[in-house]
């Protein structure tokens, strides 16, 4: 079928809204009409080139929710008209890492940038004659797509879709950060840097976990401002600012989980992370950087003589089946904000705007939002 989407030709380029051609689904896959798309940092580290792409063009977005429209042969527990959310991490059920319980490492997501389809190995997009490699095998910046059935989570029809496309990355890799990979306990004092929309989910798990003290360190002070909306005890412009202040709240423990939600990671960042975190404490890097940035900062002494902890994270250790439907269960219950977290809606053609305000710290989350003008 023919529709559009937001198409990226090169590094440093903008996104261009244009016309696609979108491959029917086969055995395995389902056809889905996007109702909202989540903008994620991580879909602009490909304009600048900190993720390396292999081709040219690719397609944006990540984060989405929507309605199945159409379902290949072999497809089971899913059907036309079922409310669904997009995972970026695939999860075949099989692989040694799903038996293990960590399908956010399933064998499948080594394939998630190269643009071939997990049912047949082809493109399931193109545009201008060329193949198009979605973002992650997904390319929820078009107002429908054709994907394999293991990134598809069925939902609750009662969920709005600009809230469920947020807990299909950001929400529960920040949440996870704090629930699972940090494995935040009651009476913990736990440090987000950078509150952004993984940051603000990170904040919301540590609160929710029983944090005593949450601090929320970020350079943007109306995020700073909200942060104390969703939970934070004490906000930061800096690290450095931090030190001394969390020294005195915690007696000179400082912090027993730190957590680094930062919009683009630098190795500079680690040791004045690890100076917050106390004797035995963790320290949980979420964000993403250079793929070919090797250096990293680090006071190997002192990590070693308190016995620190560096832990990398990714889709904060979730399992998409079980935590998707378990998030919007929070959300129903009115123990996770996610209304708040978004903090404008835009629609396709304002994909560029909607960076442009990212970059420039004025929203949490900006989500792309169909009509029937784009179906």
């Amino acid at each position: 079928m023919k529709t559009k989407g937001a198409v990226l030709w090169g590094i440093d380029e903008p996104w261009s809204v244009e016309e696609i051609e979108l491959g029917d689904p086969v055995a395995g896959e389902v056809q889905i009409r996007m109702e909202a798309a989540g903008m994620c940092h991580s879909d602009h580290h490909i304009v600048t080139g900190a993720t390396p792409m292999p081709a040219y063009p690719v397609m944006g977005g990540h984060e989405g929710a929507g309605v199945i429209t159409k379902v290949g042969d072999g497809v089971t527990g899913l059907e036309v008209g079922d409310h669904v959310v997009l995972s970026f991490v695939p999860a075949c059920g099989r692989c040694p890492s799903c038996v293990m319980g960590q399908s956010n490492l399933c064998d499948l997501g080594a394939g998630l940038l190269s643009g071939l389809a997990i049912a047949d190995g082809t493109n399931r997009v193109h545009a201008q004659g060329k193949p198009v490699i979605p973002m992650v095998l997904l390319g929820t910046f078009a107002p429908y797509m054709t994907v394999h059935e293991t990134q598809v989570v069925k939902i609750d029809k009662d969920v709005p879709f600009e809230l469920a496309a947020l807990v299909g990355c950001g929400v529960p890799t920040g949440w996870g950060s704090a629930t699972h990979v940090a494995d935040v306990k009651a009476g913990d004092f736990v440090a987000v840097i950078g509150v952004g929309g993984v940051g603000m989910s990170a904040l919301q798990g540590a609160v929710a976990s029983g944090a005593r003290y949450v601090f929320a360190i970020d350079p943007v002070p109306w995020k700073r401002e909200q942060a104390m909306k969703f939970g934070a005890t004490h906000t930061f412009a800096s690290i450095e600012e931090a030190i001394v202040p969390i020294m005195e709240i915690t007696w000179g423990r400082m912090c027993h989980k730190t957590i680094i939600t930062v919009g683009e990671m630098k190795g500079e960042y680690v040791d004045p992370s690890l100076t917050i975190t106390g004797k035995g404490g963790t320290c949980v890097v979420t964000a993403m950087g250079h793929m070919a940035d090797m250096d990293v900062k680090l006071n190997a002494f002192m990590f070693s003589m308190l016995q620190k902890e560096l832990k990398g994270n990714i889709f904060g250790g979730c399992n998409a089946r079980v935590d998707i439907p378990n998030l919007l269960d929070l959300y129903k219950s009115g123990q996770l904000n996610l209304a708040d977290m978004v903090t404008r809606t835009y629609t396709l053609e304002q994909v560029n705007d909607g960076y442009r305000d990212m970059l420039e710290g004025r929203n949490i989350r900006g989500v792309i939002r169909y009509t029937e003008a784009d179906w």
